[in-house]
């Protein structure tokens, strides 16, 4: 064993360093140099038998065994070289060329040795070149046919007067024609023993990287059809292999995408060209028994294999590789989200600079105005015209004074810097004194307000001013955006935990596309039905921030021609519920009544009705 493994040794050690570097050519260089070296050797070797047993050789014999040296220098060339095509074609020209010389002597195309021709293509057929083989081919067929023209002229010796002759050398041609031929089976076998392991070794390398790839590498037939998925097809989709094969795969692709799934497929096979999609694929959950739809981008390409002659552009063969985006496609729909909302910010800011522009112009230019005529000394005017004049930029200094007002609440509540001081109260006093309040002007507007209390209301725990607050700009919406004739309706309830305030009217209501975005600073509904009131748009986000940072919560049901009903729900007692000190986030996606007006200040108010009265 130890003899062996020296030997095989050596034989590696002659390998060119140019083939070493792969398996299968590395094998064909051994193949090549071992039985040329350890037959040479061994026929070299067996020589002084030869001798002893024949006895003087014949100038033929000798030339025979000196032409063993061949094969060595040969193989020998190969190592320092590399040059294996090379190697081969001088393999064969002097296997050749030795075969002619010995049936030239013995007998012509008759000669024993002339079997020998044959050996030279199937030693050559082991170099797994076409050019090699065809040259090998050439050479025997030459020396077969040039021994065959000289047999045929007669200028040869018959094969049967040499055959007593150089019996010893036809048995030894015979004997050494199987031992090579033997040498060449084994070497076959060695190269086809090499090629199916290194090609299974290979098979197991790309299994193995399919195996454990998060990737989806999948092969596909004629009209997309799957003929091999890798396993991580299973853990991506949560199914078995099986299950995709076919059409399988398809079945599982969302009904809107199939056509860009199929489309991408189509495009490799026919195009030859590289294709991607995204698409919508369904995933199943086994341990739930659900199921939902995962983003993956396919990128398809045909296969190599596919471009030979013959197959016809629609049957190509195309690989593709899934990856999971969702997470991808998350962001972007995150980012085309932000992106709206940026683009809804600065419509806001747009809304707001015009709506300011108006409530803030309008009071200064009656507080300018008429502040001039009353300066003005050339004018002679009565008392009453006075007064009236007075009373005029006081309204529009009052105005101007809640909208500001208003804008200090909302940048307080958003920075969270607003805070409500929690006390004992009872709230049916304080929802009457809001109602009586507000009385005088629901009277000339021709509206009647309605107060429904349920029985006893309980004491509640809350900041007085912010429900005064809540309800003036609850009812001033409520009786602005009601037409002469109607009605609001106020009521209070207790509800376990909470005390629930309702106000409704039967006004011109709010429209369905409007509704969405209710609560949204600066936001007026549309001129169609809310343009004919003023109002900075600021009353009900106020409410919406007061009553969230009481840990309550307001909906509001509204329709179009039809009125709106406000309902708030507060805890009885806020400091248990209410939210730690923070900036209160008002819905973006709300809306604030149409024509909204801000009754902030109650003394104001009361001031003013008083002054009515």
């Amino acid at each position: 064993m130890s003899f062996l493994t020296s030997v095989r040794n050596y034989v590696d050690a002659l390998v060119h360093p140019s083939a070493q570097q792969d398996a299968l050519t590395a094998a064909r260089h051994r193949v090549f140099i071992a039985p040329r070296l350890l037959g040479s050797f061994a026929a070299l070797a067996a020589f002084p038998l030869y001798l002893a047993f024949r006895g003087v050789p014949s100038i033929l014999e000798v030339a025979v065994f000196a032409w063993l040296v061949a094969p060595i220098l040969i193989a020998y060339f190969l190592s320092r070289t590399g040059f294996y095509e090379s190697a081969h074609v001088i393999s064969s020209l002097a296997l050749t060329g030795l075969v002619a010389t010995v049936a030239w002597r013995t007998g012509g195309i008759g000669s024993f040795a002339a079997i020998w021709l044959v050996v030279v293509p199937l030693e050559a057929a082991l170099s797994a070149s076409r050019r090699v083989v065809a040259l090998a081919s050439t050479f025997a067929l030459a020396a077969a046919g040039l021994l065959l023209v000289l047999s045929a002229n007669g200028l040869l010796p018959p094969a049967d007067t040499l055959a007593n002759e150089h019996g010893a050398l036809a048995a030894l041609g015979i004997i050494s024609a199987a031992l090579y031929a033997t040498g060449l089976a084994l070497g076959a076998e060695s190269l086809a023993r090499t090629s199916f392991w290194l090609l299974y070794a290979e098979e197991d390398r790309y299994r193995l990287l399919a195996r454990n790839m998060t990737d989806v590498i999948s092969r596909h037939g004629r009209h997309g059809a799957v003929l091999f998925v890798s396993p991580a097809a299973e853990q991506l989709f949560g199914g078995s292999v099986r299950e995709m094969l076919g059409h399988g795969l398809f079945d599982r692709v969302h009904v809107a995408d199939r056509p860009a799934y199929l489309k991408a497929l189509a495009d490799a096979s026919t195009a030859g060209e590289g294709q991607s999609a995204e698409f919508r694929i369904r995933r199943e959950n086994a341990e739930q028994s659900s199921s939902h739809f995962l983003w993956v981008e396919m990128r398809c390409r045909p296969l190599d294999q596919a471009s030979s002659e013959g197959v016809k552009a629609e049957d190509r063969e195309v690989v593709a590789v899934l990856r999971d985006v969702s997470e991808r496609k998350a962001q972007e729909l995150a980012l085309s989200e932000a992106r709206a909302e940026s683009e809804r910010a600065n419509a806001g800011k747009g809304r707001f600079l015009a709506t300011m522009s108006h409530e803030l112009r309008t009071p200064l230019n009656a507080i300018i105005g008429f502040s001039e005529l009353l300066t003005n000394e050339t004018l002679m005017l009565d008392p009453a015209r006075r007064a009236e004049y007075a009373k005029l930029i006081n309204e529009s200094g009052s105005h101007l004074l809640a909208v500001v007002n208003g804008i200090l609440d909302m940048s307080k509540m958003e920075t969270g810097n607003f805070e409500i001081t929690p006390e004992p109260f009872a709230p049916a006093a304080t929802i009457e004194t809001c109602c009586d309040i507000l009385a005088l002007k629901a009277r000339e507007e021709g509206i009647d307000i309605k107060l429904r209390l349920a029985g006893e209301l309980p004491e509640i725990v809350g900041d007085k001013r912010a429900l005064n607050q809540i309800l003036i700009n609850l009812l001033s919406n409520a009786i602005k955006f009601t037409d002469r004739g109607g009605r609001v309706i106020v009521s209070a309830s207790c509800e376990m935990s909470h005390l629930v305030v309702t106000v409704e009217d039967n006004g011109v209501g709010i429209g369905a596309d409007d509704l969405p975005r209710l609560g949204e600073a600066f936001f007026q509904a549309r001129a169609a039905y809310d343009r004919r009131h003023d109002g900075s748009g600021l009353g009900l986000s106020i409410v919406k921030g007061l009553v969230t940072l009481h840990g309550g919560d307001m909906k509001i049901h509204s329709e179009l021609g039809k009125g709106t009903r406000v309902v708030i729900r507060l805890p009885i007692d806020c400091e248990g519920k209410r939210p730690a000190v923070s900036p209160v986030a008002l819905p973006r996606k709300e809306t604030a009544a149409p024509g909204a007006t801000n009754m902030q200040v109650k003394e104001q108010v009361k001031e003013q009705v008083k002054k009515s009265a």
